[in-house]
C-alpha cells in the first residue's frame, strides 16, 4: 500500500508540527503535495527569504524518502 499526503497546513503550522511529530508512524509514503504555507525561496524565486519552517518541512520529506519537484517553467502558469 502507497500513500499519497495532501497538505494544508495554517498560519500556525499545525500540520507540520503533526507530521514532525508522526513521520516515523507513516510507511510507503509516494508523494506528499498541498498548501503547507512555507514560502521559502527555494522553491519560489520571488521570495527573497528563507523560512526556517522550510528546513522542518525539507527533513520530514527526507523522512519519506521523497524529492523537492518544482515547475521547470514556472512563467508559464
Amino acid at each position: 500500500m502507497c500513500f499519497f499526503i495532501n497538505v494544508y497546513s495554517d498560519d500556525q503550522q499545525s500540520t507540520l508540527k503533526y507530521l514532525k511529530n508522526t513521520e516515523m508512524n507513516l510507511n510507503n509514503v509516494l508523494i506528499m503535495i498541498g498548501d503547507f504555507n512555507i514560502r521559502d525561496n527555494k522553491w519560489d524565486s520571488s521570495y527573497l527569504h528563507y523560512s526556517h519552517h522550510a528546513d522542518s518541512l525539507k527533513k520530514i520529506a527526507n523522512s519519506f524518502n521523497l524529492k523537492l519537484s518544482t515547475l521547470v517553467n514556472q512563467d508559464s502558469i
